[in-house]
């Protein structure tokens, strides 16, 4: 079993930035990829970005050029970056790691972009 534990959202302002974490219980190096995913109330669970264990990287069209997605493999950590941040970004962003056939995901940590 693999437990993914996210971190760093809050409440933040237009133009602000936050990093989210997301710490994995086992090797991130032995996932064929991972990602996050953020769900608005009343919406469905959408792809914001993923990174593969070969360094693949692909962003959704509304968050390229502000949202960066890494991996310290020593730490088995995965972050987004999330600079310049929009009201449309407020949403619960969960991390998701694929291993075969295999989906795990957290529990997600809200993010609130607001005024």
């Amino acid at each position: 079993q693999v437990q993914l534990v996210e971190s760093g959202g809050g409440l933040v302002q237009p133009g602000g930035s936050l990093r989210l974490s997301c710490a994995a219980s086992r090797d991130i190096s032995s996932f064929d990829a991972m990602a996050w995913y953020r769900q608005a109330p009343g919406e469905q669970r959408n792809l914001v970005a993923t990174i593969t264990s070969g360094g693949s990287i692909n962003y959704v069209d509304s968050v390229k050029g502000r949202f960066t997605i890494s991996r310290d493999n020593a730490k088995n950590t995965v972050y987004l970056q999330m600079n310049s941040l929009k009201p449309e970004d407020t949403a619960a962003y969960v991390c998701n790691a694929v291993y075969g056939y295999r989906n795990y995901w957290g529990q997600g940590t809200q993010v609130t972009v607001s005024s």
